[in-house]
């Protein structure tokens, strides 16, 4: 290799892990360590984005959609950015070959290094989507990828401070045990699921290309970021749309009408694993039910099966991950959501 392309790959390497270092600093690691402050102090992060102060969310309508879709949008808008950004950086700036060796193998090995990059990214279902996207593109193993997806979520620090202050440290504990065979197992079962002829598969870059410009670098990132944008925000702004508006029927009035019931469990699994929150947004959530009377299985079933996927964000993964996982996994996280309200009613949590 000459000195040109190890100085070009070098430069390339160095500028994405700026923006991943700088991104995540600015969107995610600071406005966090000050929101931990503030979660000790006051018990709380905030208010139910899902229906306020209110017992029920509004009735479907015009307004909850696009009610809900603009409180969602505040709170996600610059992470959905970041995410773009690094999804599109990752294909544009990084050799294929190197992440392909470092989450292309389908070995239970591969799948832990995967979650454990995800863990500092703290992002919420659908802005962690695009990085998958990205990693995907350049040859990233179901498992590897389905892992980093999951652990930016189910193993988010912030989250799990912001759970020991408000709810208690014993939910932090319940939700770091049953995360982590969450995270690992379903990434160890989509490299079985997927099977070996899945891959979304990029080739190594040419040897040529190692050494384009700049400016023929920031070209092919524009239009890499600009064709992911355009594919992939129109359907989820449609989803979330829908899911506002929806609401109302998703989860019905809270009070202590709704108890342990294995029926509650389930419907509230089902309900949390399709619905979509920002980052966190569950800990509110799961306080104000809690507070109302909901009684503590599907609360729990809540707080499992909330953050790690939405319909909006399986939508996004579509091309990126054969349908069949992607149910898999779906049905998969609504059974961790039973496994937790009943797991919380025999331990008799509160």
């Amino acid at each position: 290799m000459s000195t040109d392309i190890r100085t070009s790959r070098a430069m390339r390497w160095g500028v994405f892990l700026l923006l991943v270092v700088a991104g995540l600093f600015y969107v995610k690691w600071y406005p966090y360590y000050g929101r931990a402050f503030d979660a000790a102090a006051k018990h709380s992060i905030g208010g139910s984005i899902l229906m306020g102060d209110a017992t029920a969310a509004p009735p479907a309508s015009w307004d909850a959609a696009f009610g809900y879709a603009l409180a969602y949008g505040k709170a996600i808008w610059k992470a959905m950015i970041l995410g773009l950004l690094l999804g599109s950086g990752l294909q544009a700036l990084l050799p294929a070959s190197a992440v392909h060796r470092a989450l292309g193998g389908r070995t239970f090995g591969s799948t832990v290094m995967g979650g454990l990059m995800g863990i500092p990214g703290m992002m919420c279902t659908c802005c962690a989507a695009p990085v998958v996207v990205g990693l995907r593109k350049h040859s990233a193993a179901p498992g590897p990828s389905v892992a980093f997806w999951l652990s930016n979520t189910m193993l988010n620090p912030a989250t799990l401070v912001f759970t020991g202050f408000v709810l208690g440290w014993h939910w932090s504990l319940f939700r770091i045990v049953l995360s982590i065979p969450l995270v690992l197992g379903l990434g160890w079962l989509a490299n079985r699921v997927a099977g070996p002829g899945d891959a979304v598969v990029a080739q190594p870059p040419a040897p040529e290309a190692e050494s384009r410009s700049f400016a023929d670098i920031g070209k092919r990132w524009l239009q890499i970021f600009t064709g992911m944008t355009l594919r992939l925000i129109p359907e989820y702004l449609v989803i979330v749309l829908l899911l506002g508006a929806a609401r109302a029927w998703m989860f019905p009035a809270i009070g202590p009408g709704i108890g342990d019931e294995w029926f509650w469990v389930l419907a509230f699994a089902l309900a949390g694993m399709l619905f979509v929150i920002p980052t966190a947004g569950e800990v509110p959530i799961v306080q104000a039910m809690l507070a109302l009377g909901i009684g503590v299985a599907p609360a729990a079933a809540l707080l499992m099966t909330l953050p790690p996927v939405s319909l909006p964000s399986l939508a996004m993964l579509g091309r990126s991950l054969p349908v069949k996982l992607l149910a898999t996994i779906a049905v998969a996280v609504v059974a961790f959501g039973v496994l937790a309200g009943t797991l919380a009613t025999l331990l008799q949590m509160r």
